[in-house]
Parts: structure tokens; sequence; C-alpha cells
């Protein structure tokens, strides 16, 4: 181990915990949205492997916790991971528990950290031997993680018409570009369509706002009441002992141990099944809600942590929800990480546990803290001085930057054209997962069908 980037991976794990505590608490910020454009940003800074995955996994054990908490306070869902929780929180919200609540969800989330890291790199290290096996059938294993992703989605047929229209799409507009000479021959643009397919919710709402009669239609409602009481403002026991009962305890740290294995399905599927199943032997309304939204906080943290640590460590392929969505740049961002040079061939085995460590630990108690003592507060000042549309904006212009910077001014349409297109698939129901494993196999699936 270097120990001279330990100062730099506990500095980014930091960075990480103070931006995305302030993004968490807002409403509504989608994980990938958030997360993908700032670590491509690192990648492509040229910052180093260690510290860019210490900072990854920093921020997502941060946002996964500080997502959950305006779910708590005022029913709106912090994030994608934080919708199931919806229900049960407004519940526990009704009988005066959104304190209790808050820091369920924070020994949780601790629970589901500590139960998935050792056990996904357990089981990345019995992948491995197979490694070399799977990376060969790489292109083969994106077109069937497809076509699963879109039977496990919400609009499976539309799911599945849509695989072969996207890759005519994303190789489509990279032809263009290589006939008129902004690309090299076998030159390729998969940055820009990253960030096209994550920001497409997001640019087809904004499209709508541009419509006077979809403007008039929309809903309009002032603004959303926080009541915070002095009690609430109290400091409360750190421990997660006495933070949960032993029934508790015991659901979350199991449906952790069962999501890790199942690292290739859908986080938020994983943690509406299992987190519905943990409180269904409870008979009270209250104690079925309170078990619930504890082992979705722990989920949210499991399934995560092991989509992204046993494809990046065992394999070096996105062969995971998370990995082809939120932690992409990990895998691939050209020219600085490829499919075939990457974290996974870069870092060894000692080098990436030591960044999951550092990241993972930094986070884990900081945010821990914030979220038992303090999370009032936080969402107090954040729900104050921070405005959702102030956010939004960042991002959107993080994705027009590196839009330009990737082919120029005629890239910026071609992000434009990819993100309305997906942003409409995505309110349809075609999944985020299916429109990235759509760009990867796109070059094999081309050439059989032609």
């Amino acid at each position: 181990m270097d120990l001279t980037l330990l100062l730099p991976m506990v500095l980014a794990a930091l960075a990480a915990v103070v931006l995305y505590t302030l993004i968490g608490f807002v409403p509504g910020t989608d994980e990938t949205s958030v997360l993908l454009p700032v670590t491509l940003t690192l990648v492509l800074a040229g910052v180093d492997p260690q510290v860019v995955l210490a900072f990854f996994i920093a921020a997502v054990v941060t946002l996964n916790l500080t997502n959950s908490i305006p779910t708590a306070l005022v029913g709106l869902p912090g994030g994608v991971l934080s919708a199931p929780m919806i229900d049960h929180a407004l519940t526990l919200k009704r009988e005066g528990l959104a304190a209790q609540t808050i820091r369920k969800m924070a020994a949780g989330s601790v629970i589901g950290t500590l139960v998935s890291v050792p056990l996904a790199l357990l089981i990345a290290g019995a992948i491995a031997p197979y490694a070399e096996d799977l990376r060969r059938h790489g292109s083969l294993l994106f077109v069937i993680g497809a076509v699963v992703l879109a039977l496990i989605g919400k609009n499976r047929i539309l799911s599945l018409l849509s695989i072969v229209p996207l890759i005519l799409l994303f190789q489509g507009v990279q032809a263009l570009y290589r006939q008129v000479g902004i690309l090299a021959a076998d030159g390729t643009i998969t940055v820009s369509f990253f960030l096209s397919i994550t920001a497409g919710p997001l640019l087809l709402s904004l499209a709508e706002v541009l419509n006077p009669a979809l403007r008039r239609s929309m809903p309009r409602a002032g603004r959303t009441p926080v009541v915070i009481g002095r009690e609430e403002l109290k400091g409360q026991s750190l421990s997660p002992r006495k933070l949960l009962t032993r029934a508790e305890l015991g659901t979350s740290a199991a449906v952790s141990a069962i999501s890790t294995p199942l690292f290739f399905l859908s986080p938020v599927a994983l943690t509406l099944l299992l987190g519905e199943a943990a409180g269904t032997r409870a008979k009270d309304p209250g104690q079925r809600s309170s078990r619930a939204i504890t082992a979705m906080a722990a989920l949210a943290h499991s399934t995560y942590l092991a989509g992204l640590i046993i494809p990046l460590l065992a394999i070096g392929l996105p062969l995971s929800p998370v990995a082809i969505g939120p932690a992409n740049a990990l895998f691939n961002a050209p020219p600085v990480f490829t499919l075939d040079h990457n974290l996974h061939h870069i870092l060894n085995t000692s080098q990436f546990i030591v960044a999951v460590v550092v990241g993972g630990a930094i986070a884990l108690v900081l945010s821990y803290v914030l979220a038992v003592r303090y999370s009032f507060r936080l969402t107090a000042i954040v729900t104050r001085r921070v405005p959702h549309e102030a956010v939004l904006a960042v991002f959107l212009v993080f994705v027009l930057l590196l839009a330009y910077l990737d082919a120029g001014w005629i890239n910026v349409f071609a992000v434009l054209l990819v993100g309305l297109t997906c942003g409409t698939l995505n309110r349809m129901g075609v999944s985020y997962g299916v429109q990235f494993m759509s760009l990867y196999a796109g070059p094999w699936l081309i050439t059989q069908l032609m």
C-alpha cells in the first residue's frame, strides 16, 4: 500500500460526505444523476484511481443514508431507493415517530454496510478465478443483461422492444461522427451517452416546461411545511442496539446477507421485495412499518455496495444495475478507463480493500452521527437554504460541459436527442439498466443483425 495516498483518500471521503450530505437532504435527487457526473469528472481530471474509489464508496454510503431522511420527515423520496419506504415512513410519521424512524434508518444503514462489504469481498474472491471466461463473453453478457433487466422491469414488453432501437440510435450517432470526421474510424463516444441517459428524465421535464399547454396543466402547490419540535433536536444514543429491537436487528442483517449475492438484480426491486418481507411477521402496523423501513435502509446500502464491489473487483465489467449506472465511470470513462483498463486492472486486491474500507468507514461514522444527532437541524438548513432547482442546474451544466468536451457543439445537440429519447422511455417504464446495457451491447449486436 502507498501510504502517501492515505491522506488524499481520507480527504476525498470527507469531501464526499460533505457534498452528498447536502445533496441527500434535497428531495428528488436521483442517485445516478448525482453520483455519475461527479465521479466521471474526477476520473477525467486524472485523480488517482484509489482516491476515486474511496470517494465513490463514501458518496454511496452518505447519499443512501441522507436520502432517506426527507422520506421520514415529509414523505418525499430523497432518491430512487427511498421510494419503497414512503408508505411505511408516512405510517410512522402519523404516529409521531419521525425522529425515531430516522434513527432506525441510520442504524439499519450501519448493519447493511457491515454485513455486505465483507460478504461482497468474499464473493468477489470466489468469482475471480472465472473472470477471464466471463470477460471473453462480455458482449453477450451485456445482451443477456439487457434482456434480463427488461424482463424484471416495470414495462417488460416495451423494454424488450426498445433494446434494438436504442442500439441503432447510439451506433447511428457514432457512425455519423465518423463519417464527418469528428471521430476516428475506430473511435467511440460513451461518456456523452452515459450522461444523456442519466439526465434523460430531467431533460424531458425541462422540455415539457417549454410547452405552454403542458406547463398550464402541471400541478401547483405551496411550500411543504416541515415542523421540527424541541424534543427531536435533543441528542440520542449512538448505539444501534439501543435504537433497534432484536427483531429489527436480526431481519436487517438477514436481508442484507441475502441481497449481497443477488448483486446483478435491481437494488430497488430487492429493497422493495425483501424489505416488505422483513415486516410481514409483525402484527402491529407500527411495528411492521418500523421493521420494514429498518430493513429497507439496510438493503439500500447492501445492494449498492455489493453491486459495485463484486463486478469491479472480480470481473472488471459493469454487470450489475449499480455498475452499469451510478458506478459506470469506474469501469469505462475513455480515455482514462476502458473495459480493458479500469480499476479492476489497475488496483490490486489490497489496494481495493483499503480504498473501500477508508471510504466506507469515514462516511459511515460521520453520516451515522449526523443522522442520529443532527438530522433535523441539517434538514432545516437545507430545506431553507439549498434550492432543489440549483442542485439540478449544477448537474445539467456538468452534462452539457462534458458533452462539449467529448465531441464539440454538435455533441451537445446529440445529448439532447439521446436524453429526450431515453427520458421518454424511462417515464414509460424502460429502466436505466436496460438503456445502459443496450449501449454496451450495441457493437456486438449490430454485427450479428447485419
